[in-house]
């Protein structure tokens, strides 16, 4: 299975992603969670595997609009709130062969290439 990339088109940090994958001669299928949003069994497999923490986009207007009650939040209340909601999944969200290993592109190069396999 190839590996699967979750974001947005428009989002910088899934272009600059999208950018190091073809530079790098990383085949991918692109999802657009705007079109495509992940339903609850597929958030559930990816926090067991990145925990809900690192999936959460905190610069985005969706998740600033929650409201402090979310920092009391258990694990449950964020599938739901993924569910309901793709913009509160940070992007990128890199799945391969079923099982979610990086999200987000800020990591060293090298740290990116050992999640990722390549």
């Amino acid at each position: 299975m190839a590996l699967q990339v979750y974001g947005i088109p428009n989002c910088g940090t899934c272009k600059k992603a999208f950018t190091w994958l073809e530079n790098n001669g990383v085949a991918y299928e692109f999802i657009n969670t705007k079109e495509q949003p992940p339903d609850r069994e597929m958030i559930q497999n990816w926090m067991k595997a990145l925990g809900s923490k690192p999936m959460r986009n905190t610069s985005g207007q969706s998740y600033r609009a929650l409201g402090t009650e979310k920092d009391a939040w258990e694990d449950e209340q964020w599938v739901e709130a993924f569910a309901k909601d793709a913009m509160l999944l940070k992007r990128p969200l890199f799945v391969k062969d079923g099982t979610a290993v990086l999200v987000g592109f800020r990591d060293k190069d090298e740290v990116i290439r050992q999640k990722l396999g390549v």
